[in-house]
C-alpha cells in the first residue's frame, strides 16, 4: 500500500527532499507529459539535482518537460510517499504558464497533452491522483 501525506510548503523533513512535482496550467487547461519510453501520462516533475533547491528543480523540470518559457511558480505543499516501509520526500508546485515553446530536443519527454482532467493511463496511479487532488484543492482555496 502507498501512503501519501501533505505538509506545510516550508516543512523541512528529517530526510532529504528528492522530488519536485509541478502541476501545470496553461490557457485554462492542465498540461500532462509522456516520457519517450512510456505510453502513460505524468504530472511534470523529477529529481532535485545536487546543489539545487526544490524550487530551482521545479523551474528546470518545467522548462525541460513542457517547453514553458514564462511562468509563475508557487509551492503548494511538501509531501511524503511511503511504500514498502520506505519514505521519500518531495515538494508539490503549481505553475501557471504564460508562454510556451517547443519541448527541448534534449528532453526525455515525447509529448505533452492539454486536458481539463487527470488522464486515465498514469505512470504512477497510486500517487499522481493525490497530488492532482491537492492541487485542485489549493486552487479552490485561492479563488
Amino acid at each position: 500500500m502507498t501512503e501519501i501525506n501533505f505538509y506545510d510548503p516550508l516543512f523541512v523533513p528529517g530526510s532529504k527532499l528528492t522530488y519536485s512535482v509541478i502541476s501545470v496550467r496553461y490557457m485554462d487547461s492542465w498540461i500532462f507529459v509522456r516520457h519517450q519510453k512510456r505510453s502513460t501520462w505524468e504530472i511534470s516533475g523529477g529529481h532535485i539535482e545536487k546543489g539545487e533547491t526544490s524550487f530551482e528543480a521545479a523551474g528546470r523540470e518545467l522548462m525541460e518537460e513542457t517547453g514553458a518559457l514564462k511562468f509563475n511558480l508557487v509551492c503548494i505543499a511538501t509531501y511524503s510517499v511511503t511504500k514498502d516501509d520506505e519514505t521519500g520526500w518531495g515538494r508539490l508546485y503549481l505553475a501557471e504558464v504564460l508562454e510556451i515553446g517547443p519541448i527541448p530536443d534534449t528532453s526525455e519527454i515525447g509529448e505533452i497533452v492539454l486536458s481539463d482532467h487527470l488522464p486515465e493511463m498514469l505512470t504512477h496511479p497510486d500517487i499522481q491522483p493525490h497530488l492532482f487532488d491537492k492541487t485542485v484543492e489549493f486552487l479552490k482555496i485561492q479563488r
